[in-house]
């Protein structure tokens, strides 16, 4: 594996000479904590259709509001000429241009609205009564398809006598029936279903499309003559039972019929015609219910017939693709040992790499992930990745590659970022190459000793990668040395080793954490007596998992954990999804399987000081998995905590606030327990 990565050794061994260098410096300046204002990042890069101009969305962080922003840019296809197009004060995102390219179709206080290029003037559409999304034109240019959540409210089955005119009782009790009811980041959800709407580019009522008890949503792409159009959907009568069951459809305009073009056990999602008319791609997989599975693209006829896989070959689940100007071939993206890869990828079978910096759009956690979108003659405009700043826009036209903005130029002329390396390291147990990353401190010298930090990733089928992470970077501010890998269950490495995990998680990823920590303490500048844990979500598991297993780690601090398999699937907002593809049946028919795989199991051996740090609104790892871990420590007499945080969800980095409250109540914790504090 390590000889096809000679790129990015290269990079390694460069990044190996910078921090010994940094020790003389004395213009080193660590990020502070109030920092995380100071981000920006771009996102959702759409080009003109005559290639001139691209517009994106630039986020930045109020600290007025505590909350993330988002507004219109626009610039030159050279990156000259950035101007805004919509004002700071309003949040502004999913530009979609028309096909002519005289009009800007946004979405900005849950409205759709356009503005006209020609004289800058905007306009919304019409009210609506939910948030908009998935903004489509005909391609005439005078409707827009979106998609919207539908409201269908039920009679309360039971009414109460009794209440006297102008009585002030309780508010009514809510009845609940359907299988998912609540989900992360939305809490409980309102009875009804997201449909498929049009409406005229000339404002007036937007007309619903589709009906039925089935969400309808995604991308949806048109035929040329702009007579139908292409989604996908889960429209089984069980669909609450087949959670990943969706199909592709075509809409007739003409007399609203719905035609099924798939039919088999696994999503097939997102369709995109092909210029030329005569072709859909799109992406899925045969549903063997395993807990990672690998996205395919394939191509078929317009009527559903001649289904070709084109990336069976690929050993990388596609996350993104676009139709290439003469419809021979599409660029794809996916990610390849932690690093966004864009990709050109031919009917025939050939695939030529483009570019292998997308990403970038984490910011907080360095998880791989980016967008693209192609432009005038295929020049594919992305989220470049850095691990010095968040996502700036690219370009590669051809043979070459410019970066088109410095959103954060400001940001990082007036901070010391820590110098990221990629390493690889052996496996104990099987050999395999394990692929990790090491953020330096500032000013930091190979001749000292230093604490390091342990950083697991959540997921677990997800990948870290060599990109910005605020979260991390401040950690390394506060003078640690801060490791994160890519153990097994990772994606970006193959179906194998991501499923070395199926149905046994923790279990080798433990192992492949600790081989990273000892090939670190083998470089000598490490403090043995200074190792700390930690890791949010997934790596929340891992992280009370190897506390439970080793008393090598001087304090830990788990965020947003799950700590019983058993109590986890009965309580998470994916709960019908988690108890068919993590485990091997329900839990009551296997109590022994959910408890060996859980922390809670182990916490008896537990001697590590403990935080543990929680959204009170967490519906994916739900904070009663905390409360039963802290108070089992609490039992114990272990020296705990927990930190508990109102309002937030599952992703405690929506809210500047507490991007920064995470590393700061980190690095709190573990300078108590830091050896030089004892002395």
């Amino acid at each position: 594996m390590r000889h096809l990565l000679i790129t990015l050794f290269s990079w390694s061994l460069l990044l190996v000479a910078i921090p010994q260098a940094l020790a003389a410096s004395e213009s080193v300046t660590p990020l502070q904590f109030d920092d995380v204002f100071q981000l920006e990042y771009a996102a959702d890069p759409q080009p003109s259709p005559d290639g001139k101009q691209v517009v994106f969305v630039r986020h930045w962080m109020d600290s007025q509001t505590d909350r993330r922003r988002a507004s219109l840019w626009i610039m030159n296809a050279d990156g000259t000429n950035l101007q805004a197009l919509t004002d700071r004060n309003i949040d502004a995102y999913a530009p979609r241009w028309s096909p002519n390219g005289n009009r800007i179709a946004f979405v900005s206080g849950g409205q759709i609205n356009l503005l006209w290029l020609e004289t800058g003037r905007t306009a919304t559409l019409s009210t609506v009564t939910s948030n908009p999304g998935n903004l489509s034109w005909s391609p005439d240019g005078n409707h827009i398809v979106f998609s919207m959540f539908t409201p269908e409210p039920a009679a309360a089955p039971v009414t109460l006598p009794g209440k006297p005119a102008g009585a002030e009782w309780a508010k009514p009790v809510i009845y609940i029936d359907k299988m998912n009811y609540r989900a992360d980041g939305a809490g409980y959800l309102s009875t009804g279903y997201q449909q498929l709407y049009m409406i005229s580019a000339q404002g007036g009522t937007a007309a619903q499309l589709t009906n039925g008890p089935f969400n309808h949503g995604g991308t949806v792409s048109w035929a040329a003559d702009g007579s139908v159009f292409y989604f996908s959907a889960n429209r089984h009568e069980n669909w609450q039972e087949q959670p990943l069951n969706s199909e592709l459809f075509k809409f007739s305009l003409q007399d609203k019929s719905l035609t099924q073009l798939t039919d088999r056990n696994g999503p097939d999602s997102n369709p995109k015609v092909s210029p030329n008319g005569r072709f859909i791609a799109y992406t899925g997989f045969d549903d063997k219910r395993m807990s990672s599975q690998r996205n395919r693209l394939y191509v078929m006829e317009l009527d559903g017939s001649n289904i070709t896989p084109l990336t069976d070959d690929l050993d990388r689940s596609i996350s993104g693709f676009e139709w290439m100007s003469n419809s021979r071939g599409l660029v794809i993206s996916y990610d390849e040992h932690g690093n966004g890869v864009i990709a050109e990828q031919s009917l025939r079978g050939s695939r030529k790499v483009l570019a292998s910096d997308m990403g970038g759009l984490s910011y907080s956690r360095p998880y791989s992930g980016g967008q693209f979108k192609l432009g005038h003659r295929d020049a594919v405009y992305y989220t470049q990745s850095s691990t010095q700043h968040p996502a700036e826009l690219a370009v590669v036209k051809g043979r070459s590659k410019q970066t088109l903005t410095q959103l954060n130029a400001d940001f990082v002329a007036h901070r010391t970022i820590g110098e990221v390396e990629t390493f690889w390291y052996t496996s104990s147990v099987d050999e395999k190459d394990i692929q990790g990353w090491i953020i330096y401190p500032p000013g930091f010298d190979a001749n000292k000793t230093y604490p390091l930090i342990l950083e697991i990733h959540g997921g677990p089928h997800t990948a870290y990668g060599p990109v910005f992470a605020m979260e991390l970077q401040l950690m390394a501010a506060q003078g640690y040395v801060v490791l994160y890998t890519n153990p097994r269950g990772s994606t970006s490495y193959g179906d194998d080793f991501a499923n070395e995990i199926h149905h046994n998680y923790p279990s080798y990823d433990f192992n492949d954490l600790m081989d990273g920590v000892d090939a670190l303490l083998a470089r000598g500048f490490i403090n043995e007596k200074e190792l700390f844990i930690t890791g949010g979500s997934g790596g929340g598991v891992l992280t009370t998992w190897t506390i439970g297993h080793t008393d090598r780690f001087a304090a830990a601090v788990a965020v947003n954990p799950v700590i019983n398999w058993y109590s986890f699937v009965l309580n998470a907002d994916m709960y019908n999804y988690f108890t068919q593809y993590w485990f091997p049946g329900l839990p009551w028919d296997m109590p022994e399987h959910y408890l060996k795989h859980s922390p809670i199991s182990y916490v008896g051996n537990v001697t590590t000081p403990t935080m543990l740090f929680t959204g009170e609104s967490d519906h994916r790892t739900p904070i009663s998995e905390t409360e039963q871990y802290y108070q089992a420590l609490q039992l114990r007499g272990i020296e705990s905590a927990m930190v508990r945080v109102p309002g937030a969800s599952h992703a405690l980095h929506t809210r500047p606030s507490n991007l920064m409250a995470k590393p700061a109540y980190v690095t709190y914790w573990f300078n108590k327990y830091r050896e030089s504090s004892n002395d």
